[in-house]
């Protein structure tokens, strides 16, 4: 078969015209991040979430080469609205969420009808920190152990004593029905709209116990006005060396964190993910970062993507079972 001369040379324009587009695409994939990046905050300003999230947003952008987070605040129905946002953006890498234990693996098990699915809705970047909850009484409670709390439970009537917490579904109270179960005892759940007025009914005798986020917790120590029995970490928190964990206290394994992770919408290209999970690491290796999250009583996770995919799957089941013994459900 013979071409003419007119064939050949469109040949070599079509030819020419693909190895140009193919070089312009590798080029566009180099460059990324190309403009600044939208980090979603599933929950308000001022909390355990957003203080994190701006740490990293503002560590992120330090990186020099284009890197910059802007950071937008999207609370609502325990972190769904946010979620929803971040699962439903264009899936080009401009737009990521800081996904959490409440939202991803709790509210499945909690609320009947979910405007996501965790599992297939998010491409997984990379876990960014952990932060445990601190179980605390009044100042002036007559309980100052862990023992003492439960023996006391055990005596009195189902659900004598009155668990405060930030909301349904947070740590905090899946913390409290983790623990009820374990040791055998019936608390009254108490939800509020806010760690603060939990805070203020605690104090004021309200409610018996709470779990409170470290944060919150320390000015309070300071004032005098709560007592710590136990953290929910695996081991104990640098800001609060002697305070014991539950695990230590009886309960073997027992742990319970308002983890933190990066995500963005599903499809996610993978030269994007690959870029921002080494950024995070980098990030999260930091000297410090790692001191300020500790100050406020964060661990550091990070890992690759493939681990953030194992530990969603294990924090899923966990909370699940503990949902279902408790038989929570949510409209």
């Amino acid at each position: 078969m013979k071409f003419s001369s007119a064939d050949a040379f469109m040949r070599s324009l079509c030819a020419a015209a693909g190895l140009a587009a193919a070089m312009a695409s590798a080029s566009a994939q180099a460059a990324y991040p190309e403009r600044p990046n939208n980090l979603i905050v599933p929950m308000p300003p001022g909390g355990g979430t957003d203080t994190v999230s701006r740490l990293v947003a503002e560590r992120v952008g330090a990186g020099g080469a284009g890197w910059s987070m802007v950071v937008q605040n999207k609370p609502g129905a325990t972190g769904n609205i946010g979620m929803e946002f971040v699962a439903r953006a264009e899936p080009d890498g401009y737009t990521v969420g800081m996904g959490q234990a409440a939202n991803l693996a709790i509210n499945p098990a909690i609320y009947p009808r979910m405007p996501f699915k965790p599992a297939e809705d998010f491409t997984l970047i990379g876990l960014v920190a952990a932060q445990p909850v601190v179980l605390v009484v009044r100042a002036d409670s007559p309980y100052r152990t862990l023992e003492d709390l439960l023996d006391d439970a055990h005596k009195r009537p189902a659900g004598s004593l009155r668990l405060a917490s930030a909301g349904n579904g947070t740590i905090g109270h899946m913390a409290g029905m983790m623990l009820a179960r374990r040791a055998g005892v019936e608390f009254l759940h108490v939800p509020y709209k806010g760690a603060g007025p939990a805070v203020t009914d605690l104090v004021g005798g309200q409610t018996d116990l709470y779990f409170i986020t470290p944060q919150t917790a320390f000015a309070l120590f300071k004032a005098g006005k709560l007592r710590a029995l136990a953290v929910t970490s695996t081991s104990r928190l640098e800001a609060l060396p002697d305070v014991p964990t539950v695990a230590e206290s009886g309960f073997a394994g027992f742990e319970a964190s308002a983890w933190t992770g990066l995500v963005g919408p599903a499809n996610l290209p993978a030269p994007a993910v690959q870029a921002l999970n080494a950024r995070l690491q980098t990030v999260l290796a930091e000297p410090e970062m790692k001191r300020r999250l500790a100050d406020e009583g964060s661990q550091v996770l990070g890992g690759t993507p493939q681990a953030f995919r194992q530990y969603l799957d294990s924090e899923t089941v966990k909370w699940g079972e503990v949902v279902k013994a408790a038989g929570i459900r949510l409209d």
